[in-house]
């Protein structure tokens, strides 16, 4: 599979403060790629640089086969970009938005079929200053979207949208890659990195500290699950014998089990092999959102 995208001991300082320290990274054609991470973390300055919005300090990136330091115009006719920070005209209507970024794509798609495909249609004749913060939202995505990108860059994706539009996007971001775009998501919501997607670059105080697919960086981390049930049994020394089990904890009837691997399964049959049959047996596994504060050790900063 070929590499859109090749990140190389990426440097970006602003003064003393170091945004972007020697990150490197791949990003594989037809992928839905995540960089993951706090607010302020770096990973916006991260993609824009490799969009030739910034000017690097040290390092190499290559994206679609071209520098964008000194390639940027070419590069910006095959990418398409929804930036974090956008903002049109007050009297712009949404249609002529379209138009006018449609002027500048050598392949343009029909602004009838943008307009449907992100729900716009209705607003089609408004201008941008009557719009919602949902509808802004669309629009500058359906904008990323006018050139027919082969590589598409999208910020804080579904920042300002409601669940069900949140929903929606998501599943436009799908049939997108389906139809051959390769796709980076920058982000800081846990549910969409883990719905979305196939790679996930965790980037912290402007470093990378890992990558790896959503459910192998929860894997990787060897965190435990936690299975909880009430019993009045009084002796539950058999279940910390289980390899599998880390530790055993009560409160009352209410037990937490703490383990590995398949500690679900093999705590269930201890359990029936005892006589014991709890109707509120369950499990909590860990999330990606474990693993992130696992690996930067504090909340995420909204």
């Amino acid at each position: 599979m070929a590499s859109m995208i090749s990140v190389d001991g990426l440097h970006k300082a602003y003064g003393s403060t170091i945004a972007v320290d020697d990150v490197s990274f791949s990003v594989e054609e037809g992928e839905i790629f995540g960089v993951l991470g706090p607010n302020g973390a770096g990973k916006t300055t991260t993609v824009e640089c490799i969009q030739g919005l910034r000017s690097v300090d040290r390092g190499t990136i290559r994206a679609l086969g071209f520098d964008p330091t000194t390639e940027a115009g070419e590069l910006r006719q095959r990418i398409g970009s929804q930036l974090q920070d956008s903002a049109l005209p007050g009297r712009l209507r949404v249609a002529e938005s379209i138009e006018l970024f449609s002027a500048f794509a050598r392949n343009p798609v029909d602004i009838d079929q943008l307009l449907s495909q992100w729900r716009l249609e209705e607003q089609r004749d408004q201008p941008f200053a009557s719009l919602s913060g949902g509808q802004r939202q669309r629009l500058f995505i359906a904008l990323a979207f006018v050139n027919s990108p082969e590589l598409v860059f999208l910020d804080e994706l579904t920042q300002g949208l409601d669940p069900q539009a949140r929903r929606a996007t998501w599943e436009l971001i799908r049939e997108i890659r389906y139809h051959g775009t390769t796709v980076v998501l920058v982000t800081h919501f846990m549910d969409e990195a883990e719905q979305l997607c196939d790679r996930l670059a965790v980037v912290d105080r402007g470093r990378l500290i890992a990558l790896d697919t959503p459910q192998g960086l929860v894997d990787g981390l060897g965190l435990s699950s936690i299975v909880r049930f009430s019993t009045s049994e009084s002796d539950l020394s058999w279940i910390e014998r289980l390899d599998v089990v880390d530790s055993v904890t009560r409160e009352g009837d209410s037990v937490e089990v703490r383990g590995s691997g398949g500690v679900l399964a093999l705590v269930a049959a201890e359990l029936v092999a005892h006589g014991i049959v709890p109707v509120d047996l369950r499990v909590d596994r860990p999330t990606l959102e474990d693993a992130f504060l696992a690996l930067t050790g504090r909340a995420i900063r909204s």
